[in-house]
């Protein structure tokens, strides 16, 4: 997810998004501990959307 869109969201979208993709993060790491996914870079990128929409949500709260 681009810094553009999450810029657009809504506070309540956030978290939402946020539960959303740390789900998704967990699952595949499972699965990835598993039998290797077929693209691990997924993990990376993933990881970093979280970090941006967390980063968006504690800027949001401090203003």
């Amino acid at each position: 997810m681009k810094q553009s869109e999450i810029n657009n969201l809504s506070a309540a979208d956030l978290q939402a998004q946020l539960v959303q993709l740390k789900k998704t993060y967990n699952d595949l790491k499972m699965a990835h501990a598993i039998s290797p996914i077929e693209n691990p870079l997924q993990l990376r990128s993933l990881r970093r959307s979280i970090a941006r929409i967390a980063t968006e949500i504690t800027k949001r709260e401090l203003q």
